[in-house]
């Protein structure tokens, strides 16, 4: 799957503790494969729709939305924070 990463996505990445980051980096692999794979425990946001988000830990997450056949990644962060 084809992978399109916003500049806030970027910017919030980069910020990130360098753990989280190599974290990502493998369940991004993951979901290159198999968005639905069970190991991301992929769902879909209630309060926005279209959008959905993967787990990279049990606190951090990144979310999403498809466009034009690519997965469009907008936010990332802890859980408490993103969906504000």
């Amino acid at each position: 799957m084809v992978v399109h990463k916003t500049p806030d996505f970027v910017s919030d990445l980069g910020k990130l503790p360098s753990e989280i980051r190599k974290l990502f980096n493998r369940q991004e692999n993951i979901f290159k494969k198999n968005w639905l794979d069970p190991r991301l425990h992929t769902k879909r946001n209630k309060e926005l729709p279209g959008v959905f988000s993967f787990r990279i830990t049990r606190r951090y997450r990144a979310l999403f939305y498809f466009r034009d056949d690519k997965a469009v990644f907008f936010a990332i962060g802890h859980r408490k924070d993103i969906y504000d």
